[in-house]
């Protein structure tokens, strides 16, 4: 510290703790003298980038600020729209497995033998995974020889897992070898290519015309059999004027057509 018994001169009093050193004084302003010569002078594509950069701030803080003041007064509406939402997408995926309904609904497959069939529909009412009741069902299927049958109804049960299809009411059956069968009922066993009914049967071909109380058809493997009483009127029988006779030996417990 200072002398106190020291003489004082005109100065303001000097401590030596608050003395400042001039060697370090010299040293700050040398090294600001420095940092200033180094410092790059802004040219005029600098300051014209500032300025636009000036100008978007000026602009994108107040709407940025108008936007997130109007999501924190439009949150409530948004939250109960997607609560809205999300009941209507439960609703939808439950209406969809229990009462679900499709207009022109088209399934397809493949039979034991690796041959394609196909089950199209005027409107189609899901019940479950499984089960689909179908309104004007139409099945065709690729017979053994290359050929094609197809079935038509009024409504139907198609069982997918099953590849079961029920019909009934106004059952037609069209072969492309020229047969027609119709009949109230028919059961279709689509991955074995079996079609069959217990009911009666009509059927119109090339061989003539045929009545029965039920048929069993082996699409794969061509087998036709039909379960009496059977009534058989063959197309040259009916030519010649002994359909009776024929007509007669046909009603047996079973038969077999073509």
């Amino acid at each position: 510290m200072s002398d106190p018994n020291a003489p004082r001169g005109d100065g303001p009093p000097q401590r030596d703790d608050f003395a400042r050193d001039a060697d370090r004084t010299r040293e700050f302003r040398e090294a600001m003298e420095r940092h200033a010569r180094n410092r790059n002078v802004p040219t005029s594509v600098d300051l014209a980038r500032r300025r636009s950069l000036v100008a978007l701030a000026k602009w994108a803080l107040p709407v940025t600020a108008a936007l997130l003041l109007g999501s924190i007064a439009a949150w409530p509406e948004i939250a109960h729209l997607i609560s809205m939402n999300r009941a209507a997408v439960r609703e939808l995926a439950h209406l969809r497995v229990e009462s679900g309904n499709m207009e022109g609904a088209v399934y397809r497959g493949l039979d034991a033998h690796g041959r394609p069939y196909m089950i199209t529909a005027q409107t189609t009412h899901q019940i479950g995974d499984d089960r689909f009741n179908l309104v004007k069902p139409v099945g065709d299927t690729v017979l053994s020889g290359g050929g094609w049958a197809e079935v038509r109804a009024d409504h139907g049960v198609f069982m997918q897992h099953e590849q079961a299809l029920d019909l009934s009411g106004h059952v037609v059956v069209y072969r492309d070898d020229g047969t027609i069968m119709s009949g109230p009922t028919a059961d279709l066993d689509l991955r074995r290519g079996i079609i069959a009914s217990n009911d009666w049967v009509h059927v119109e071909g090339p061989f003539g015309m045929l009545d029965a109380q039920g048929y069993f058809l082996d699409q794969r493997a061509g087998i036709s059999q039909f379960t009496g009483p059977v009534r058989l009127i063959r197309n040259d029988d009916a030519a010649t004027g002994g359909s009776a006779d024929h007509t007669q030996a046909a009603q047996t417990p079973a038969g077999k057509g073509t």
